[in-house]
C-alpha cells in the first residue's frame, strides 16, 4: 500500500517498491484524494483499500535533490520493501448506547451530535445484544464492562432497587459501586427497615467495604495534593495547621480554606501561604460546629425564634 511513483495516465496508480511494481485502477474519490494531498512522483503514500483514504507520508530518499526547492516541512522517508499489500487491524471503541442510537431508525447517526437520542426501543436493544454476542463468539469484539457509581444510594426507592437487581443479571452489566452513610433505616417507598436502606435481597449480592476516618498523615497528603491541583504554594507550618483544622472539623472544610487563604496571601503581595493566612480565613469562615454554637448563643436575636421554641416544646 505504498508508492513512490504516480502513473502518467489519469485513473492509474503505479505502486513501486524496490523489488516489484503494480498498477491499480483508481476511482473518482481516490483521484480527488490524490489531488487534495498534492501527490506527485516520488511521494510515499498509504492507500486504505476499504475506505479509499490516501495519506501522504513524505518523499522518497531516492528523489532527494540539492537543487529542488522544498519547504522545511518536507519529510524524507525510506521506500518500503516487500509486499505492497499489508493487513492492518483497526480497533474501534464504542459504547452500547452509541450502537443503539446509530441503529435506531427514528434517530440515526446525527443524534449522537445533537444529543436528542430519544428512547431506544426494546427490539433494537435486543437485536444489538444478539449481534454483539455473535461478534464475541467470533472473536471480533470484546466487552469491556463499565463502572456505575451511585452515591447516596439510600435515596433510591424500592422500584429503583428492583430495576438494579434485574439489570445486574445481564451479561453486559457494568460494575456497580454504591456509597451510603446510613445505618438501619427505612427503604424509601416502603415501611420496612433495612441496613443502609437497601433491600436484603440486593444487599446479599453486594460486597460491603467499611471505611474508617482519615488519620493526620492521610489528611495532610490529601491537602498537599489539593494545593498542587490549585497551584497554591503553602509552607510546611501552614500545612500542619490546616491538617489540624481538618482533624478537628472536616476535610471538606479544610480544603475550602486553601483557596481563600491563597486570596489573603495574594492581597498582602505574598508568594506562599503561611500560618497567619490560615488563621485569618479560619476566623472569617465558620465550620459546622462553630456555626451551631453561634446559633445557640444568639438564637434570641434571630427572627421566628419563638416559633422554633414552641416546636421544641411540643
Amino acid at each position: 500500500m505504498h508508492t513512490c511513483g504516480l502513473g502518467a495516465k489519469v485513473g492509474k496508480l503505479t505502486l513501486k517498491t524496490t523489488d516489484m511494481e503494480t498498477i491499480y485502477d483508481l476511482g473518482q474519490k481516490m483521484i480527488e484524494s490524490l489531488t487534495k494531498e498534492k501527490v506527485q512522483a516520488g511521494d510515499i503514500i498509504t492507500v486504505d483499500k476499504a475506505t479509499g483514504k490516501i495519506s501522504k507520508l513524505g518523499r522518497s530518499f531516492t528523489r532527494a535533490r540539492d537543487y529542488d526547492a522544498m519547504g522545511a516541512q518536507t519529510r524524507f522517508v525510506q521506500c518500503p520493501e516487500g509486499e505492497l499489500q499489508k493487513r492492518k487491524e483497526v480497533v474501534h471503541t464504542v459504547t452500547l448506547h452509541e450502537i443503539d442510537v446509530i441503529n435506531s431508525r427514528t434517530q440515526g447517526f446525527l443524534a449522537l451530535f445533537s444529543g436528542d437520542t430519544g428512547e431506544i426501543k426494546a427490539e433494537v436493544r435486543e437485536q444489538i445484544n444478539c449481534k454483539v454476542a455473535e461478534w464475541r463468539e467470533e472473536g471480533k469484539a470484546e466487552i469491556v464492562p463499565g463502572v456505575l457509581f451511585i452515591d447516596e444510594v439510600h435515596m433510591l426507592d424500592i422500584e429503583c432497587f428492583s430495576f438494579l437487581n434485574r439489570a445486574l443479571e445481564t451479561d453486559m452489566a457494568p460494575v456497580l459501586v454504591m456509597a451510603t452513610n446510613r445505618g438501619i433505616t427505612r427503604i424509601r417507598g416502603t415501611q420496612y427497615l433495612s441496613p443502609h436502606g437497601i433491600p436484603i435481597d440486593l444487599l446479599d449480592r453486594l460486597l460491603i467495604i467499611s471505611t474508617s476516618p482519615y488519620e493526620d498523615k492521610e489528611i495532610k497528603q490529601i491537602l498537599k495534593i489539593r494545593c498542587e491541583e490549585e497551584d497554591v504554594e503553602m509552607s510546611d507550618d501552614a500545612l500542619t495547621v490546616l491538617t489540624r483544622i481538618g482533624m478537628e472539623t472536616s476535610v471538606r472544610y479544610a480544603i475550602q480554606l486553601i483557596t481563600t487563604a491563597n486570596l489573603v496571601c495574594r492581597k498582602r503581595k505574598g508568594t506562599e501561604v503561611d500560618v497567619d493566612d490560615i488563621k485569618r480565613v479560619y476566623s472569617l469562615f465558620l465550620d459546622e460546629s462553630r456555626s451551631t454554637q453561634f446559633l445557640k448563643e444568639y438564637q434570641q436575636e434571630f427572627m421566628f425564634n419563638e416559633l422554633a421554641e414552641n416546636m421544641d416544646t411540643n
